[in-house]
């Protein structure tokens, strides 16, 4: 499998955290896969072939051929359905407000066709997009079509962004009354204000974070044992650190230990 990033224009560093491409033959590509929630929402475009999606009754549906996936609260379990050729935009947290058309709190967990939301565009930069021949083309389609769209990068608050920076920071380790107080603001101002700007709370963007950040420590090994993991990153107890990793991953750290950590990595692991 070949997982690739790539840089923004300068114009949207604020906005894009990176591009990246995946590409496999079918044979080289693993049965299922399970994407872990990053806190970023992603557009994707699939000029390969399609990839099967899990919902919580085990049944399968088929995405789209192009998409914008909302904030995850949950795994995200999907399946190759054959050669895999991805290209995505991947937003900062909250990067993708100045291009929302619909609230970005009712995109979570859900996936939406660029026709639904934007409409004629959407469709010709899906067009154009599936067309191209390298990612280079991709990049400059899309960038062109998201600068044309930004009329305003404004509309990012700045409370927001600031709060945002201070989690990344702190690996999610703050609470939300220390973030609150930190940002001299009330608890539930800051929670309206990161629904409308992300999409998640401040306290399930931090769990998010959190668990990145262990899974990043599993990933390099910088750890000595399960136990000592959760308390490096200032987990209460190990039973809250387990709660925390089982809704996010689908799994027990010690489960999850394992083959598991291999096959996932390539979706949640990358800037």
């Amino acid at each position: 499998m070949n997982y690739q990033t790539f840089e923004p224009n300068s114009n949207l560093t604020k906005l894009i955290k990176c591009y990246w491409t995946l590409e496999s033959p079918e044979e080289e590509t693993p049965e299922k896969q399970i994407i872990i929630p990053d806190g970023c929402i992603e557009m994707i475009f699939h000029h390969g072939d399609l990839y099967k999606q899990y919902v919580k009754n085990g049944s399968g549906i088929i995405q789209p051929k192009c998409f914008v996936i909302g904030q995850l609260t949950q795994p995200l379990e999907i399946e190759p359905t054959g050669e895999t050729g991805i290209f995505s935009v991947r937003f900062h947290s909250n990067g993708f407000l100045p291009f929302a058309t619909i609230p970005i709190k009712e995109m979570e967990n859900k996936t939406f066709s660029l026709k639904k939301l934007f409409g004629k565009d959407g469709q010709e930069i899906k067009q154009k997009v599936l067309k191209a021949e390298s990612t280079s083309g991709r990049i400059k389609l899309i960038e062109a079509f998201l600068l044309k769209r930004l009329s305003d990068i404004q509309t990012i608050d700045r409370i927001v962004k600031s709060t945002v920076e201070t989690i990344l920071t702190a690996n999610g380790q703050l609470s939300i009354d220390e973030l609150s107080k930190k940002k001299n603001i009330n608890r539930r101002q800051l929670e309206r204000k990161f629904s409308l700007a992300i999409g998640l709370s401040p306290k399930q963007l931090s769990k998010t974070i959190r668990l990145q950040a262990v899974l990043k420590m599993l990933l390099t090994k910088k750890f000595t044992s399960l136990t000592a993991l959760a308390y490096q990153n200032e987990y209460y107890d190990q039973a809250h650190f387990i709660k925390d990793f089982k809704e996010l991953t689908g799994f027990t750290p010690k489960e999850f230990y394992g083959s598991n950590l291999k096959m996932s990595s390539l979706f949640y692991i990358g800037d």
